[in-house]
C-alpha cells in the first residue's frame, strides 16, 4: 500500500527512539526522533515543491522521480502524463490532417460567432474574400447590402446568388448552415462555369424547340389539309413532298443531336485507327457529287500522307459536313475544291467554294451550335446549325483545331488543322505503295459551262 511507503520513515524512526530511550535516556530518544521526523517532514516538502513546479508547466518539464511512496505515486503520474501526451499527440495530428483537407476545399467555409463574426476562415475563404485575422463582423468582408439582408433572413432559405468585388466576372453561391446554437457556418462556392453551362444548356433547349416547331407545324398543318380537303393529284403530291421535306430536315436534326451526344459523352480521348486518308477523300468526294447532281464542279488534290492515327467515324463525319455545308451553300455552276496537304509538321485538309461567303463579323460564332448567317436560307438548304459545331468538336478531341476564311462574294475555305503526331507515311507493317510521287489530281461533276 501506498500509505505504508510513505509512513514507513517515520515508523523507523519512533522504533528507533524508543529502543534509545530504553537503553540511553530519554533525552537522546527525543532529540533523535525530533530530528527524524523533522527531515521526513523536509522530504515532503521538497516533493511537493517539485511536484508543485512541474504542475505549473506540465509540458515543458518531466514528472520528478521520487522514493518511498512519492516514487510510487510519481511513477504513475508520470505514466498518465505520457498517455496524456500520447493522446494530446493523436489529437493534434488529427486536427492537422482535417485542417489541411478543409484548407484544401475549393469552396469556402467561415465559422460565425453568434454576432456574425469570422472566428475561422479557410484558405479558399481567406483568397475569395480577403478575411485575415479573426473576431471581426463577416459584412466588413462581404459588403453587399444582399448578403446583410441574407444573413438576417431565414437560414432555410434558398443559398444567395452574387458577385464579389474581390473577384469580378465571378460568380458565387453563399450558403448559411446552423451548427449549434451560437455558431453558424457560411459556404461560399464559385458557380461561374455552372451558371454558364446553365445559360448554354437553356440556349439549347430553347433552339432545340425551336427548330423542332417549324417543320412539326408545317407536317400538321398539311397531314390536317390532306385530311379534311378533297385535292388534286398535283397538289396532293406538293403537299406530301413537302412532308416528307420537313420530316427530313427533323430527321437530320434528331442525327445531328445524336452525334453531339455521342461525342460529348465519348470522353477526351478518341479510338484512334488507321485511316486511308486517300480513300476517305475519293469516296466523299464522289458522295458529295451525288448530293451536287452536276451543279457543281468537284476536284481534290491530295499531296499528303495517305494515312492518318483518327477515330474514323469522326474524321468521316467531320469531312462529309464540310462538304454537304459547301455543296449547299454554293450556287449552282461554283466550283468546290477539297486538298490534303502537309506543313510546317501540321496535316491540313481543306474544302473551298466559290460561293457567296460569310461576313467577317460571324466567322467567330459560326462554330457555335445552332448558330446560322441567315436562318430562313439555312432551313431552305436543310441545314441544322450543328454541322459546324460537330466539326469543330471532332478536331477538339484530336487535337486539332477548325480555321474558316471566307470573303464576301469569293468564297469560304473550311480547314480541319491536324497535329503532326497524327500524321503517317506509311503503314506500319508494309511499305505504302501509294503514298508517294506527285499529287493525286481529279474532276467530278460537270463545270458551269457545261451544266
Amino acid at each position: 500500500m501506498i500509505w505504508l511507503r510513505a509512513l514507513a520513515p517515520a515508523a523507523v524512526a519512533l522504533a528507533i527512539g524508543a529502543l534509545l530511550s530504553w537503553f540511553v535516556s530519554d533525552t537522546v530518544a527525543a532529540r533523535w526522533l525530533g530530528g527524524a521526523l523533522l527531515l521526513f517532514a523536509l522530504m515532503q516538502a521538497f516533493y511537493l515543491t517539485r511536484v508543485h513546479h512541474w504542475a505549473a508547466l506540465p509540458r515543458k518539464r518531466d514528472v520528478p522521480v521520487g522514493a518511498g511512496g512519492w516514487g510510487i505515486l510519481l511513477d504513475r503520474l508520470a505514466r498518465v502524463a505520457r498517455q496524456q501526451q500520447e493522446s494530446v499527440a493523436e489529437l493534434s495530428a488529427e486536427l492537422a490532417l482535417l485542417h489541411s483537407a478543409v484548407d484544401r476545399l475549393p469552396d469556402g467555409l467561415v465559422v460565425l460567432d453568434r454576432f456574425d463574426h469570422v472566428e475561422w476562415a479557410n484558405n479558399a475563404a481567406t483568397e475569395l474574400h480577403a478575411i485575415f485575422g479573426s473576431r471581426r463582423p463577416i459584412h466588413l468582408f462581404i459588403r453587399q447590402p444582399e448578403f446583410s439582408a441574407y444573413l438576417e433572413g431565414d437560414e432555410r432559405a434558398r443559398p444567395l446568388v452574387l458577385s464579389l468585388p474581390t473577384r469580378p466576372g465571378r460568380l458565387f453561391e453563399l450558403r448559411l448552415h446552423r451548427t449549434d446554437d451560437a455558431h453558424r457556418l457560411l459556404i461560399t462556392r464559385d458557380v461561374t462555369e455552372q451558371s454558364k453551362l446553365d445559360a448554354v444548356r437553356r440556349d439549347f433547349v430553347a433552339n432545340v424547340s425551336h427548330e423542332i416547331r417549324t417543320p412539326v407545324t408545317v407536317i400538321g398543318g398539311f397531314a390536317e389539309t390532306l385530311l379534311n380537303l378533297e385535292l388534286d393529284d398535283a397538289t396532293r403530291r406538293t403537299y406530301l413532298a413537302t412532308i416528307l421535306k420537313q420530316s427530313q430536315t427533323m430527321q437530320r436534326l434528331v442525327e445531328d443531336l445524336l452525334t453531339l451526344s455521342s461525342l460529348d459523352g465519348a470522353g477526351g480521348v478518341p479510338v484512334e485507327d488507321t485511316v486511308d486518308l486517300h480513300a476517305l477523300i475519293a469516296a466523299l468526294a464522289d458522295e458529295a457529287g451525288v448530293l451536287s447532281q452536276g451543279a457543281h464542279t468537284i476536284t481534290t488534290r491530295i499531296d499528303g500522307p495517305q494515312y492518318v492515327r483518327a477515330a474514323a467515324t469522326e474524321l468521316e463525319s467531320a469531312i462529309r459536313n464540310l462538304l454537304t455545308n459547301a455543296v449547299r451553300y454554293t450556287p449552282a455552276g461554283g466550283r468546290i475544291r477539297i486538298e490534303w496537304r502537309s506543313r510546317d509538321g501540321e496535316g491540313l485538309l481543306s474544302v473551298r467554294d466559290t460561293g457567296i461567303g460569310i461576313p467577317e463579323e460571324h466567322l467567330p460564332r459560326l462554330s457555335e451550335r445552332f448558330y446560322r448567317v441567315d436562318r430562313g436560307r439555312s432551313r431552305d438548304t436543310g441545314g441544322t446549325g450543328l454541322g459546324l459545331a460537330i466539326v469543330k468538336h471532332i478536331m477538339n478531341r484530336h487535337g486539332g483545331r477548325l480555321q474558316i476564311e471566307s470573303r464576301v462574294g469569293e468564297g469560304s475555305t473550311f480547314t480541319l488543322r491536324l497535329p503532326g503526331r497524327r500524321l503517317m507515311a506509311a503503314l506500319p507493317t508494309a511499305a505504302n505503295d501509294g503514298g508517294a510521287g506527285a499529287p493525286a489530281e481529279r474532276v467530278d461533276g460537270t463545270d458551269s459551262a457545261a451544266a
